[in-house]
């Protein structure tokens, strides 16, 4: 019997995979077994990254794709069943900031964030709801959201905005197509060590953490974990849920 962790014969396709939370998402599925899509805008990012995770023993390779772009979307899903034939697995990472207060927030920034973080979770979820439902594969599809989106945070409004309508369509799509057998949740991350937060003061580091129950500011691995778990068969009968990976930033 194959461990319920396992990803073995599985194709999944990680947006915004080259780098940071992406990146670590892609290794940690590729590791459990998955043939792993890494996408970005990118190309040379994307293809380092599915290189170093062949050479460790994985399956992945790049694919181009920029989801804001809707003639992008359709094309990237043109290619998959074309040379994979399914998508067993969603992961909708890619993702923008554009901080500043909403009194001198531009309408370009805030269509910027929308597009990118809200917009193109709309269209390639779209396309790769299609494609599972044509396969009649018991899908995944996992996004990754935000804190943000359920508790606010100044200077955000656009972001915490996207992240908020995340959750919306998530759960509305849930109930769309669970009588499929494809499952729909949110992975809603904390502060999580970046190479932003790495070039914070120590002062400003521990002022983070200090609002983290568990004293800490979580990994790309705490994120990647939880999206393993609802990608694979232990998560198949959850669905239309938030899974707050924040170490107790939020506690509702």
């Amino acid at each position: 019997m194959p461990h319920v962790l396992s990803l073995e014969g599985k194709i999944a396709l990680v947006t915004g995979g080259s780098q940071g939370i992406g990146e670590t998402i892609a290794r940690r599925l590729a590791s459990a077994g998955a043939t792993v899509l890494v996408a970005a805008r990118n190309q040379e990012k994307s293809a380092a990254v599915a290189a170093s995770i062949v050479d460790a023993g994985g399956s992945a390779e790049a694919v181009s794709l920029d989801v804001a772009d809707p003639s992008s979307v359709p094309a990237l899903f043109k290619g998959i069943a074309e040379r994979h034939g399914r998508l067993d697995i969603l992961v909708n990472n890619a993702g923008i900031t554009d901080d500043g207060l909403l009194l001198r927030m531009s309408k370009e920034s805030w269509d910027r964030v929308l597009a990118t973080d809200l917009t193109g979770v709309y269209l390639v979820t779209q396309e790769a709801v299609k494609l599972m439902m044509k396969k009649r594969v018991a899908g995944r599809i996992v996004t990754v959201g935000s804190v943000v989106g359920l508790m606010g945070n100044a200077g955000q409004a656009n972001y915490a905005a996207a992240k908020a309508g995340v959750v919306g369509f998530s759960m509305s799509l849930a109930r769309e197509i669970g009588s499929r057998g494809i499952t729909v949740n949110v992975v809603a991350p904390g502060y999580i060590e970046t190479a932003m937060t790495e070039a914070l003061s120590e002062e400003q580091r521990k002022a983070l953490a200090g609002r983290i129950v568990l004293g800490r500011l979580g990994t790309g691995e705490d994120v990647a974990g939880a999206v393993l778990y609802l990608a694979s068969d232990l998560a198949s009968y959850v669905t239309g849920t938030v899974l707050n990976v924040s170490g107790g930033l939020l506690i509702p």
